[in-house]
């Protein structure tokens, strides 16, 4: 299978060659992430593209000096909402109504129920519900990106206060919860290109029950 082989292939590049990733490509991975499931289809998150190289140079030393950073040619910065409002919730609504071109009651109803639930519920635990979002399209991200031919390597070891203040992200109602650096591999300052990838047996991950 194409898609299997192409996740054989990738791995999480430890150093980047500079080389700019086609727009094609680029846009490509994030539809790839635009398209993922979310709960309740809220897509409570946004994806910041950081092209600028003062501001990669900025989060670098907060992001333990990865040289990704600096190296890649785009960092993905996927930023889950700081919490669940009731304009967040209408929006997306009212998006899919427009869209379908129709209302439900039942999807009405359930809007109610949302709205009757998640503003309600102290901010951090919803922002710790939507970061899992975030991460279900960050997920389909870099399996876009292995598709395309392009490294991806997913970072969670960042300061996010620290990002967050770099790109203005609280100011919008947005928290960084995990970086992926795009490009590709710069194999001769690679420590891992040539490492065998070790996962567990499926024997051991999986277990069915009939």
């Amino acid at each position: 299978m194409e898609l299997l082989d192409k996740l054989k292939w990738r791995y999480a590049a430890k150093a980047m060659n500079g080389e700019t990733v086609p727009e094609e490509k680029l846009h490509n991975i994030l539809e790839a992430a635009r398209l993922a499931p979310t709960s309740s289809g809220l897509q409570p998150f946004e994806i910041i593209v950081v092209e600028n190289k003062d501001l990669k140079e900025q989060i670098r030393p907060v992001a333990w000096n990865q040289s990704v950073i600096t190296d890649c040619s785009h960092l993905l910065v996927f930023a889950a909402w700081d919490t669940y409002t009731p304009e967040r919730i209408n929006h997306m609504f009212d998006l899919t109504n427009d869209i379908r071109g129709f209302k439900n009651q039942g999807w009405e109803d359930y809007r109610q129920m949302l709205l009757n639930s998640y503003p309600q519920k102290d901010a951090e635990e919803n922002f710790n519900h939507a970061a899992k979002q975030a991460y279900i399209a960050f997920s389909q991200a870099l399996t876009a990106a292995a598709f395309e031919g392009v490294d991806a390597t997913p970072i969670e070891g960042f300061d996010p206060d620290a990002v967050d203040k770099i790109l203005g992200l609280r100011e919008k109602g947005l928290r960084s919860a995990v970086l992926m650096p795009i490009g590709y591999r710069k194999e001769n300052e690679d420590w891992l290109v040539n490492l065998v990838k070790v996962r567990k047996p499926m024997e051991e991950l999986v277990t069915v029950m009939k």
